[in-house]
């Protein structure tokens, strides 16, 4: 036997003893990059839907080839775990009997077994109790009575306290991530983690044809959503960012400038976008989904947010920003401290 099969040998019988990643063991072209979290993630608005993610089954998860995953081009293979209306619970182990896929932490662990997984990007956190969604409906509503305060004025009462409740729902959730790759073979430092924030979707600055068109809010509701409450989700992101020690991307202008109804455009996130398709292949089934692409990066705008991701990763930097497409290393805001 010569010295050379002795030794490579020896530490593969000894690693596991002594606690060495054998992740590397993994052929050095099967590398992957893995997205996990919500609709921002799986590529929800960007169209196409792969089989099996559009309505089948129960399974509305929308994951897209043109999702920004799959276009950063740090890894050979890129694996989209992540699922449209997921919660932070859904991605940690355990998720709920509401949820069709199982927990995202417990698939990343067969992900990680079978690649060599350099960078694992997440997107949660909205769909806590933040409920961006039904948020945006209240904005709808209160659109359309005029007589009414604007949606911001009791949404700014709520959003501090919102948020403080979602962050150790998300430090969880990465905390379970953290421990399936460790089960799956891997020290922390053998991969990158990166928590990404939320880009604003909508803007005060709207043209003539908002409005029930396709962006059904009034413009101080718009205002202080860009302004106020997708920056301050950032912050708290942030916060949970530095708990988990992983890096942080803040997306909160990614889109500024090109968001749905701008007067600006091109835009890269869609407007209200009503799938009648959907409803008339899935019946009432359905009926919860029809206008679930709203308000969410369209193809363009996926193809704007990879190439913020792929610089991000490749700086090394612990934290930046994502302006209009361009990263910029400047520090995100300062973090909401959690109370």
């Amino acid at each position: 036997m010569s010295l050379l099969v002795f030794v490579t040998s020896l530490t593969c019988l000894i690693a596991p003893l002594i606690g060495v990643s054998t992740a590397s063991a993994a052929p050095a072209t099967s590398t992957a990059i893995v997205a996990l979290g919500d609709s921002s993630a799986s590529g929800e608005g960007a169209g196409s839907y792969e089989p099996g993610t559009a309505g089948e089954g129960g399974d509305w998860c929308h994951r897209s080839p043109n999702a920004y995953i799959n276009r950063t081009g740090l890894a050979t293979t890129a694996v989209n775990l992540a699922c449209s209306g997921a919660t932070s619970a859904n991605v940690g182990f355990g998720g709920d009997e509401h949820y069709t896929e199982g927990s995202q932490a417990q698939r990343l662990t067969a992900v990680a077994r079978k690649y060599r997984v350099t960078t694992i990007v997440a997107q949660l956190g909205a769909n806590d109790d933040p409920g961006f969604g039904s948020s945006m409906v209240s904005c709808v509503v209160a659109y359309v009575s005029p007589s009414k305060p604007g949606c911001s004025v009791a949404l700014a009462r709520e959003w501090p306290g919102r948020l403080a409740a979602m962050q150790p729902k998300v430090v969880k959730a990465l905390t379970d991530v953290r421990s399936a790759m460790r089960q799956a073979g891997y020290q922390d430092q053998d991969y990158v983690l990166v928590l990404g924030s939320y880009p604003s979707p909508v803007t005060e600055r709207m043209g003539r044809s908002h409005g029930f068109v396709g962006c059904p809010y009034r413009k101080e509701d718009a205002q202080w959503g860009r302004t106020v409450a997708v920056p301050q989700l950032s912050s708290a992101l942030h916060e949970v960012a530095d708990r988990v020690g992983a890096r942080f991307l803040d997306l909160s202008r990614a889109t500024e400038g090109h968001e749905a109804c701008t007067a600006a455009g091109p835009e890269w996130q869609r407007r209200l976008t009503v799938n009648t398709k959907a409803f008339i292949k899935e019946g009432f089934a359905a009926l919860g989904h029809v206008a679930q692409e709203s308000y969410h990066p369209n193809a363009q705008g996926h193809a704007q947010l990879a190439g913020c991701v792929s610089q991000f990763v490749r700086s090394a930097a612990p934290q930046a920003q994502c302006v209009s497409g361009r990263l910029t290393l400047q520090a995100p805001a300062v973090p909401l401290p959690i109370p």
